[in-house]
């Protein structure tokens, strides 16, 4: 803190969930400008599992649990990506009898126990003033929680899905969307060699964005969301005819993880363990619609089955440094907290809206979802996104819906 600065409160910060490119400038943003406006910061380590797992003693080692943050830290790391706070996916509200602290298994002895209690007792003991969450909708539901509990939130969105309600776009999209065509289009120059059909699974649960975009911005040919089960008949038929019409024989599919078969009655997991909020991991659609791709094709190909490169992105649109968009989108964000924070403001979450930075209630996020408009941006006998005009459009065109 600047000298000279009376120190006018604590300001605590955290990131939940997948890590993306992005956070760390956001979090630099955020203590830069809290330190010049006389705050301190305290950033909390592994998502809200810092903040339970604190041992309210003034003689406890927390150093795993928390850490004050300071300009030369935010610096050093705010042009890398990842979280140098880490992030974890826990739920304070629903935690299992053997996730409960050490210290606290005497009291919590239930299978599911809510900790909400001792986290609002942990920020008391830090003395955070404010709360700036960082993540999607599972890791900002529980900043509502703590909002309805009546503690000061502000809430800033990330996730790659780019599916928080209430903003057109989420800290990490951006990235995600630039990895996304570059990686399709390395990948161009293998199937075009064999003459195949590339199949690329992407990220995406509930929503197709990750999908829908870079497949509108010429990475693919067709792309299966969410929000649509498809036909893998149909898929395979189109896919044929895309090879046949392109010089270079072969063609693009990109695959949500969350996309379902036409019949299909839940989306593919890798096994059955879920995370505490309830999500399976997801996995395995892109090698199941390879392998029902490659069957079809011969249907489409006078006999003859073509063959597949079968690719998961996966954690590599997630890992690495951010791209323009997710190094200005997050000082932005930063800021805005901080601007609400210096009027007195909370219960918000900061968003991109229409082009302009804004903000809106923080209970947005439990409150809807965002997902892909199929009618008004997918279609569905083409398997592939449209439009009418750009005119008004959001930046990223379908990421208002």
């Amino acid at each position: 803190m600047a000298q000279g600065i009376k120190k006018k409160g604590t300001i605590g910060i955290l990131t939940g969930g997948g890590d993306v490119p992005g956070l760390n400038p956001a979090i630099r943003a955020v203590t830069i400008r809290a330190l010049r406006e006389g705050y301190q910061v305290i950033g909390l380590r592994k998502g809200w599992s810092g903040i339970t797992d604190i041992v309210r003693d003034r003689n406890a080692d927390n150093s795993e649990h928390y850490v004050t943050l300071t300009e030369q830290i935010v610096n050093k790391a705010g042009r890398t990506g990842g979280t140098f706070l880490h992030t974890s996916r826990v739920n304070p509200s629903k935690v299992k009898k053997e996730n409960v602290p050490l210290h606290l298994k005497d009291k919590y002895k239930k299978e599911i126990n809510d900790l909400t209690p001792e986290v609002l007792e942990n920020l008391a003991f830090l003395g955070i003033d404010y709360l700036i969450p960082i993540g999607g909708d599972d890791t900002l539901s529980y900043g509502v929680r703590l909002y309805q509990e009546g503690f000061k939130v502000i809430a800033i969105p990330k996730t790659m899905d780019n599916d928080v309600p209430g903003t057109d776009y989420c800290i990490g999209f951006s990235t995600c969307v630039t990895r996304t065509i570059n990686m399709t289009n390395t990948l161009r120059t293998s199937a075009g060699s064999h003459e195949r059909i590339l199949v690329l699974e992407v990220f995406g649960r509930y929503a197709g964005f990750t999908a829908m975009i870079p497949t509108m911005a010429g990475a693919a040919n067709r792309c299966v969301i969410p929000e649509y089960p498809f036909d893998i008949s149909h898929l395979t038929e189109l896919l044929v005819e895309d090879r046949a019409q392109n010089p270079s024989n072969y063609s693009v599919v990109l695959v949500s993880e969350g996309a379902t078969f036409k019949g299909m009655q839940e989306m593919m997991y890798k096994n059955g363990e879920k995370d505490a909020y309830g999500h399976a991991k997801l996995g395995g659609i892109g090698t199941a619609v390879s392998d029902q791709i490659k069957k079809e094709s011969a249907k489409f190909n006078h006999g003859i089955p073509i063959s597949i490169i079968n690719q998961h992105l996966g954690y590599l649109v997630r890992g690495g440094d951010p791209d323009a968009i997710d190094s200005i989108v997050p000082m932005a964000y930063g800021n805005l907290a901080l601007d609400l924070i210096l009027k007195g403001i909370h219960g918000r979450l900061v968003v991109l809206r229409n082009g302009r930075y804004d903000n809106a209630p923080l209970d947005v996020v439990t409150s809807s979802k965002k997902l892909v408009d199929v009618k008004k941006h997918y279609n569905t006998d083409r398997l592939r996104p449209h439009f009418k005009s750009f005119e008004f459009q959001p930046l990223f065109i379908m990421s208002g819906s």
